[in-house]
């Protein structure tokens, strides 16, 4: 009983950091969600008041929502982010079957490739990689579709490294019989793959979705080399534009910075248990 009561009194400052730690990181979103429904003059006259009363208005919504087209854009932004994500796990997890279950020349050296590959930054490749799109007539182009896929496609390299880092620690960790037995019965490498590998890695390919799709949903830098025309725009390329615009429009920004950020959390608060159980078992088990 002492050693317990000891290891609970441990934990208490442990629990404290980390308690304090969220709200340094909760409390920004919070100040600019509350913000949002407040005019400019008022946020800088009280930035910090609860917008209740005279304080709250929706101007800055309707003002958004009147100046651009953000449901287009919100249509834009999960027809990239949904493209990167099917492909990521499709791509990532074939590779990282054969990675772990078959022995080939140079299988070593993919591998370092692959972990390699994650440390150049986007900003290094955008160039060529914006060049060679253009060779083939995908940027800039005046079809909407196009356009979304010249930019899912650099999001689609960007996300792979790290999908198959995940997939082949969680793969490796699979029970070998189970594949032994189902090639035994008949079953093809594609029909292991999708019948025994996908089902019992769904954890790590949920957790590689939802990575791939928040990244290329936030990926800013991407969606402002590809995405030109306003039509085309992805949300988080649009409402960048909308604050360009409106300069120091500091409810205006934090009204879009709401909408940007909102889908986000949604996504995550839902679904992140995946996201730690995906992790974690690729990581250990690996």
């Amino acid at each position: 009983m002492g050693k317990k009561k000891a290891s609970k009194a441990w934990m208490i400052p442990v629990y404290l950091i980390l308690i304090f730690w969220a709200l340094t990181t909760i409390y920004p979103l919070i100040w600019v969600m509350l913000n949002s429904f407040k005019v400019k003059n008022e946020i800088i006259a009280n930035s910090f008041a609860l917008p209740t009363g005279d304080l709250f208005t929706l101007a800055n919504y309707k003002r958004a929502f009147d100046r651009v087209p953000i449901f287009g854009a919100y249509v834009n932004s999960i027809v990239v982010s949904g493209t990167v994500t099917v492909v990521v796990m499709a791509f990532a997890g074939l590779a990282s079957f054969a990675l772990v279950r078959y022995q080939f020349r140079l299988k070593k050296f993919l591998m370092s490739v692959v972990v390699a590959s994650m440390m150049f930054p986007a900003f290094s490749t955008i160039v060529p990689v914006f060049r060679m799109e253009a060779s083939w007539g995908i940027v800039n182009s005046s079809s909407r579709w196009m356009s979304l896929f010249s930019c899912a496609l650099p999001q689609i390299a960007g996300n792979l490294s790290f999908a198959i880092i995940v997939l082949t620690g969680y793969i490796r960790s699979l029970p070998l019989e189970l594949e032994e037995a189902a090639f035994m019965e008949g079953c093809s490498a594609l029909q292991i793959f999708t019948k025994i590998v996908v089902p019992l890695a769904k954890p790590s390919f949920a957790t590689v979705a939802i990575f791939s799709f928040l990244w290329s949903y936030n990926d800013l830098f991407t969606q402002t080399f590809f995405l030109r025309l306003q039509t085309q725009w992805a949300i988080t390329r649009l409402l960048k534009e909308l604050t360009a615009m409106e300069g120091t429009n500091y409810g205006l920004m934090a009204a879009a910075v709401t909408i940007v950020i909102i889908p986000v959390i949604v996504v995550y608060a839902c679904l992140q248990k995946y996201i730690i159980r995906g992790l974690t078992a690729g990581a250990v088990k690996g």
